[in-house]
């Protein structure tokens, strides 16, 4: 949910542009579940990620690259616009184009993406009593999860949303205490 501020600007337009061609041609569920799909394959093939960011590969081999890999995998109007984005010099964007245009999903659904970071994993219980609880603070409809584990942290968690920080880790609250014994003991 971080990067750079120029690349989500440039991408921006071309979310919305296919977030408005998907609601008008009806097919917003399967360039949803491709865009969602597609995240997750491009986080564990940074090999494939790197060769389309790379300025020096010609568009014609990024363009035979993606059909061989994941052509047969996706809704054929879903290949088509990361054609558009290889012929317009814009394939490096494709993350921030794939973040921008669930964002813009997720608004009109009513679901909130909310980034948890963990000192160490939740349980299934544990996902689902902050979901709850999450969904009665947003009135969201539905709550995603992005959850990162920080052994940093100590314990506790630290909830990130668009415009809150909520910070219940133990590393917090023993800075905290801390600052509290520096000023008392300065006395």
């Amino acid at each position: 949910m971080s990067g750079n501020p120029l690349t989500k600007k440039i991408a921006a337009p071309y979310a919305r542009a296919l977030f408005d061609f998907s609601v008008e041609k009806n097919i917003m569920h399967q360039i949803t579940a491709d865009f969602q799909n597609l995240d997750v394959f491009l986080n564990e093939a940074s090999e494939l990620t790197d060769y389309l960011n790379n300025p020096v590969v010609k568009q014609e081999a990024k363009s035979k690259i993606l059909e061989k890999t994941i052509k047969s995998q996706i809704n054929t109007e879903t290949f088509k616009f990361l054609m558009v984005l290889v012929e317009r010099d814009r394939i490096n964007l494709l993350r921030d184009v794939i973040e921008s245009y669930l964002g813009l999903v997720y608004q009109t659904a009513s679901i909130k993406m909310i980034e948890v970071s963990t000192a160490s994993a939740f349980t299934n219980a544990q996902k689902n009593t902050l979901i709850e609880k999450l969904k009665e603070l947003t009135n969201a409809r539905e709550i995603r999860l992005v959850i990162n584990e920080d052994p940093s942290l100590i314990g506790g968690f630290l909830i990130k949303t668009e415009s809150k920080i909520i910070d219940f880790t133990i590393k917090n609250k023993l800075q905290q205490l801390a600052k509290h014994l520096d000023t008392v003991l300065e006395i």
